[in-house]
C-alpha cells in the first residue's frame, strides 16, 4: 500500500471548509504505472475540466523546468484497445478534448463520495473541450447525463464487442461492461457518434483529483444561491442535517468544493440542467483563480503534481513530454475567449433529448473551426492530420467543406471551355489555394483527383466537392484535379452549417459568478 501523501498548497494559502463541513483526509497516492482508474462523480463535469483547462494550462507556462522533475513517471493511462476503428476524420482547424468526470469508488473515492467500493464505474456527464485553430479561443460543451444518445460497439472486458444500443441515456456509456473502473474508450466513442468530430485526447478525473486541485490552488470562490443543508446534497436524510454552505459570495476547497459541485436536489431548481450551469460557473471560477494569482513557479508547481497524481488519461498524452507538449498549446487563451455552452436539448419525459436542428449547427460550427458568436478564430496551426483509408460521399451534403492550407492545381480534361477557371474559383471559395489551371487534354470521362505521398487526408476533402469524382493516388507530389466529362459542374456555393447558437446563451471565464447560476426559477430571495 502505498503512503499517505497530502498535496502542498501555494505558499501562505489556507485549506477553506464551508460552515459546518468536515476536512477529508488526503487520498492515498494511486500507485504507479498502469492503467489508472478513473473518476468523479455527479461533479464528473468539473473535475473534468478542472484537469484540462487548469492542469495544463499550469504545465503551459513559466516553471516548466522546476515541475518537469515532478511529472516524470506516475501518469495514468486507460487502455486504448477499445477505441473504435471507424471514428470520424481528424479536423483540420481546432482540436478536441474528451473531459470524463468518473464517481467510481475504487482507489479510496468512496470515502469522499459515498457509495460501494464494489459498485460499477459511473459518470454523470461530460464536458467535449474545442481549442480552436488560432489557441487563443476555446469553447466547452457539457453533455448532460440522461442525454438519449445510441451508445456504439463497445469492447467487453472478455474482448468481444457490444450490441448498438440506441436510445441510451449517455452517463451509461461509461458502464459498458460492468468495470469497476469504467469504461472511457466507450464513452469516447459515444461522443464521436453523437457529434461526428474526432476525439484527439480524453482526460478522467475523479473525486480525489478534483479534491487536490481546488486545494492546490487554496480554493475557489463560488456564488451559492442559498444556505445548503446536508440533506440537500443526500436527499435519503430524514433530518435536513447540518448547514454545509451559506448563501453568498464564498471560498471552498477539497471536499467541501466537491460537495457543492455534486449538489442537484434541493438548490435551484434541482434539476441537472440547473447544477450544470453551477458547475460551468465553478470551472470558469477556477481558472480565473489559478490567471489571477500569476503564473509563476511557486504557484504552479503545487497543481501540477496535483494533477498529474490524478489523471488517467488516452496513451497519447500519457508521458510527461506529451503532456506538456500539449499544454503549450493552450497557454494564450484568454477568459473572455474561454466560453460554456450546453449541448441544445429539451426534456422527453425524465430524460434529456437532443434538439437537433441546433445541436447540428453546433457542431457543423466546431468542424469548420467557427466560434459560437459567429466570428473567426483566425487560423490553425496544428500540423494536419494523417491519411485515412475511407473515401468521403462526393456530394454537396455533409459538413460543410474547408480547404485552408490545402494547394490545388486543376486541368480540364474535357472539351467544355473555361471549366478549370469555374472550378478553381470555386475552391478558392471553400479556402483551397489553387497553384495554376491548365488543360489535360479531352479524353477523361470522369474527374481524378489526384495525389501524392501523405495528401490522402487532403486529396479527400477536395473529392467532396466534385460528386462522382475517383482518388487516384501518384508518385508525384501534390493535389491535382483533373475534370471529367461526367462531372463538368462542381458545386459553386460553400456549404454554411447555419447560426450557431447564440452568443448570449453561453458564459465566459470571466462572467460574474452569480449569474445565471440555474435553468429554473431560483428559489425566492436567492443570490442572483
Amino acid at each position: 500500500m502505498p503512503t499517505s501523501h497530502r498535496v502542498p498548497t501555494a505558499p501562505g494559502r489556507h485549506r477553506l471548509t464551508a460552515p459546518g463541513s468536515t476536512r477529508r483526509t488526503p487520498s492515498r497516492r494511486p500507485p504507479r504505472g498502469g492503467a489508472r482508474r478513473p473518476r468523479p462523480g455527479h461533479g464528473g463535469r468539473i473535475l473534468a475540466l478542472t484537469a484540462v483547462s487548469l492542469s495544463l494550462l499550469v504545465l503551459a507556462t513559466a516553471g516548466v523546468g522546476r515541475i518537469w522533475l515532478n511529472l516524470t513517471g506516475g501518469i495514468g493511462t486507460f487502455d486504448a484497445g477499445g477505441v473504435a476503428n471507424d471514428r470520424p476524420s481528424g479536423a483540420r482547424n481546432g482540436e478536441n478534448v474528451l473531459v470524463i468526470g468518473s464517481d467510481a469508488r475504487v482507489d479510496g473515492n468512496s470515502a469522499l463520495g459515498g457509495g460501494s467500493k464494489d459498485d460499477v464505474g459511473r459518470s454523470d456527464t461530460a464536458f467535449l473541450l474545442h481549442v480552436y485553430g488560432d489557441h487563443r479561443h476555446a469553447l466547452v460543451v457539457s453533455i448532460p447525463r440522461d442525454t438519449l444518445v445510441t451508445i456504439p460497439p463497445c469492447r467487453l472486458p472478455d474482448g468481444s464487442w457490444s450490441a448498438p444500443r440506441p436510445d441510451t441515456v449517455f452517463n451509461a456509456s461509461y458502464s459498458v461492461g460492468q468495470s469497476p473502473k469504467g469504461d472511457p474508450a466507450c464513452t469516447q466513442n459515444t461522443v464521436e457518434k453523437l457529434t461526428g468530430l474526432r476525439v484527439d485526447h480524453t482526460v478522467v478525473v475523479d473525486f480525489k483529483a478534483f479534491a487536490k486541485l481546488t486545494e492546490a490552488i487554496g480554493g475557489v470562490s463560488v456564488c451559492v444561491p442559498q444556505d445548503v443543508y446536508q440533506k440537500d446534497l443526500n436527499p435519503n436524510r430524514a433530518t435536513r442535517g447540518a448547514l454545509l454552505f451559506r448563501k453568498g459570495v464564498q471560498t471552498l476547497a477539497g471536499g467541501p468544493a466537491l460537495d457543492y459541485v455534486r449538489i442537484r436536489h434541493g438548490i435551484g431548481d434541482g434539476s441537472d440542467i440547473g447544477r450544470i450551469k453551477r458547475q460551468q460557473a465553478f470551472v470558469a471560477s477556477l481558472i480565473k483563480k489559478v490567471k489571477s494569482d500569476g503564473i509563476t513557479p511557486a504557484n504552479l508547481l503545487p497543481l501540477a503534481e496535483a494533477a498529474v497524481q490524478s489523471l488517467t488519461v488516452d496513451p497519447g498524452l500519457g508521458t510527461a513530454d506529451r503532456l506538456v507538449s500539449f499544454a503549450m498549446t493552450l497557454k494564450d487563451i484568454d477568459l473572455h475567449n474561454t466560453r460554456f455552452v450546453t449541448l441544445p436539448w429539451r426534456y422527453q419525459g425524465s430524460r434529456v433529448a437532443v434538439v437537433p436542428p441546433d445541436a447540428d449547427r453546433l457542431w457543423a460550427a466546431l468542424r469548420v473551426d467557427r466560434p459560437v458568436d459567429g466570428r473567426t478564430a483566425g487560423p490553425a496551426t496544428r500540423t494536419p492530420p494523417a491519411a485515412t483509408t475511407t473515401a468521403p460521399a462526393s456530394s454537396a451534403g455533409g459538413p460543410p467543406v474547408v480547404g485552408h492550407g490545402i494547394a490545388v492545381r486543376v486541368h480540364n480534361g474535357t472539351p467544355v471551355a473555361g471549366l478549370a477557371s469555374q472550378a478553381a474559383r470555386t475552391l478558392s471559395g471553400h479556402g483551397f489555394t489553387v497553384t495554376g489551371i491548365g488543360n489535360a487534354g479531352e479524353g477523361h470521362p470522369v474527374t481524378l483527383v489526384r495525389y501524392g505521398p501523405g495528401h490522402r487526408t487532403e486529396a479527400e476533402t477536395v473529392a467532396r466537392l466534385f460528386p462522382g469524382a475517383q482518388l487516384q493516388p501518384t508518385a508525384d507530389p501534390g493535389i491535382t484535379v483533373i475534370l471529367g466529362r461526367t462531372n463538368t459542374t462542381p458545386i459553386t456555393q460553400p456549404p454554411t452549417p447555419g447560426p450557431a447558437p447564440r452568443a448570449d446563451s453561453t458564459r465566459s471565464a470571466d462572467d460574474d459568478p452569480c449569474s445565471d447560476l440555474s435553468y429554473g426559477r431560483p428559489p425566492a430571495g436567492s443570490v442572483r
